[in-house]
């Protein structure tokens, strides 16, 4: 299976155990800052477990994501995507361009990365806008 049909299955079936069979048992998620990266399928689905609560946007909810593009080369496949939401005590909206990439091997993913203009998500939830 190439890479741009898997990192679509995976988006597609996020959340579910559907989703974890595209991902290789020693998958790494190059999550970055204080918390380094995680490996495995447990730190995966601990992830969407986590992302599902809120953990890691308390105070947000009507989550969502539409990719805008997609281009895959070799191994790798990288999602143009667009984050939205709304802050959930002002009822503010925000929507940021996001992108990840993913590297699969065998049909699964290998390892992943994602970046998100979280200046711009905040700038757009100030409360003096």
């Amino acid at each position: 299976m190439e890479p741009a049909e898997v990192h679509r299955l995976v988006v597609e079936h996020a959340f579910t155990e559907e989703g974890l069979r595209y991902l290789a048992p020693d998958v790494v998620d190059h999550r970055g800052g204080a918390g380094g990266d995680h490996v495995g399928l447990d730190a995966w689905r601990e992830k969407w477990e986590a992302l599902s609560r809120g953990d890691f946007t308390p105070g947000l909810s009507e989550l969502s994501v539409r990719v805008e593009q997609n281009v895959s080369a070799g191994e790798f496949s990288v999602n143009r995507y667009t984050s939205s939401g709304t802050e959930t005590a002002t009822g503010r909206r925000y929507s940021v361009t996001s992108m990840d990439m993913i590297r699969v091997r065998e049909g699964r993913i290998v390892e992943h990365w994602a970046l998100m203009d979280v200046t711009d998500r905040a700038a757009q939830l100030r409360s003096d806008r």
